[in-house]
Parts: C-alpha cells; structure tokens; sequence
C-alpha cells in the first residue's frame, strides 16, 4: 500500500469519526424515557406522584410536568422540580385523583439547551 493510499484511508476514517460525533451532538435532546405510571397504563390505586425519567440531564429553571384531568384542569401540586441527585428525572406531586383519565404534558430542556416536549395518557380504576 502506498503511502498516498494509508493518508486517504486515514483521512477517510476521521472524516468518518467526525460524523458520527456531529450527528450524535445534532440528536442530543432530552427524550422521554421512562415514566411512573406508564405511558398508556391504568393503575388500580391513583399515585401520590409522577416521575419522569430522560435520555439527558435537565435544566431545572426551563423543565416542568403538569398533570390535567379530562376537563383540562391541573390536578398536580404545582410543585414539579428535577431532581437535583438525578438531573434526568423529573417529577411533580398529584392531589387525590379519582377514577379516570389524565394527561401529563411535559416540557423538557436539556444542559445543552436543547427543547423537547410532549404528553401522554394515563388511567385510574378498575
């Protein structure tokens, strides 16, 4: 192998390697990962909280979670936080629910300021 054909293949390669690094900073945004109760589930016994759990670190100042009954109206305690041990959870506590449906709409700011939001649906009853 030449000289002139070991420089491609090793300028190819760090091209390549930069790439990757560029497409995996382009994509670090905070994405939800797990939530308590799940998305989509029904719980017999309506939670005291809901934690949220994300693929990144948080930015508590700009990160919030609000929870809706049906109606729309805020059933939370308008205490959510990120956690401060664990920047990539976030949670808020509920007041007492009753049996049905409820919406957690939550937005998110990463350490690198990256905004995602969303929502998802959960149930309470039998």
């Amino acid at each position: 192998m030449s000289t002139r054909d070991l420089r491609c293949r090793t300028g190819v390669r760090i091209v390549a390697a930069c790439a990757v690094l560029l497409v995996g900073t382009a994509f670090a945004h905070a994405m939800l990962d797990k939530a308590v109760p799940a998305v989509g589930s029904r719980v017999a016994t309506a939670p005291s909280r809901v934690e949220l759990v994300f693929t990144e670190r948080l930015e508590p100042a700009f990160s919030k979670v609000e929870v809706l009954d049906s109606t729309g109206r805020r059933v939370d305690r308008g205490d959510s936080a990120v956690d401060a041990k664990a920047r990539d959870h976030m949670g808020v506590s509920l007041q007492s629910l009753a049996p049905g449906r409820y919406r957690v709409v939550w937005r998110a700011v990463s350490v690198d300021t990256h905004v995602t939001s969303g929502d998802y649906a959960f149930d309470v009853g039998p």
